[in-house]
């Protein structure tokens, strides 16, 4: 007598038909997705309308036949393949940063910190994690002092980067690190870039990213699971 809802499960181009348990609960659909795709629970992001609350039933959701559910992650052997060589390159930028003079003292970053903050700037919360806020990252500039806003589609796995001109649309899986620092005077604040090729020439500068954001934004982008 249990009432079925019949479901489109959508995870890397692969798609399953399922017929679910609409009182069933979202940490249950994730066992179930396991089973089809062999992908973890904890290794999961299940998109229903935004991110499918684990302790709620399907009917308290919504959940109606023929429903899409987006499923993103990746399989344990697919995060080592990618984790390792990333885990590396961070160290390498790490030591090098080390050996530098801080970024914000360099001039090609003073011509734009100079500026000052952006009036339309996002509040910072000092010595707190949060997780990425629901609405796109605003109030910042990239190099050229352009304001610059970053958006998470979690669904698609990108990062969009938006500016007045264009908005470009990145796999996350295409960025091969990121890397930030608290701006001197401001910190509060970092600067950020997103390395997208295979050297440093290739990074994109962000300042005035709320620090609260900074450890949200690395774990989504390099594809590091972390629950708050």
């Amino acid at each position: 007598g249990k009432e079925l809802v019949e479901l489109k499960v959508i995870w890397n181009k692969n798609k399953y038909d399922v017929k679910f348990c609409l009182d069933s609960t979202g940490a249950e659909l994730k066992q179930k997705i396991h089973s089809l795709t062999g992908l973890p629970p904890a290794m999961q992001k299940v998109m229903f309308k935004g991110l499918l609350p684990e302790e709620k039933t399907l009917r308290e959701i919504k959940v109606t036949n023929g429903a899409k559910i987006m499923v993103v992650g990746s399989t344990i052997n697919d995060v080592l393949a990618v984790n390792t060589p990333k885990e590396a390159a961070q160290q390498e930028v790490k030591a090098e940063e080390n050996k530098k003079e801080p970024l914000c003292r360099q001039k090609q970053h003073r011509k734009v910190l100079d500026k000052g903050k952006p009036d339309d700037v996002m509040p910072s919360v000092k010595g707190v994690q949060e997780r990425l806020p629901t609405v796109p990252l605003s109030g910042m500039y990239n190099k050229s002092g352009g304001k610059v806003r970053l958006t998470f589609k979690l669904e698609q796995d990108q990062l969009w980067i938006g500016t007045k001109e264009r908005t470009e649309k990145l796999p996350m899986g295409s960025i091969k690190n990121v890397v930030s620092e608290p701006i001197e005077g401001h910190e509060d604040y970092h600067m950020m870039a997103f390395q997208l090729g295979p050297t440093e020439a290739s990074y994109y500068w962000v300042y005035w990213v709320p620090t609260q954001y900074v450890d949200a934004i690395k774990d989504t982008v390099l594809g590091k699971w972390q629950y708050f």
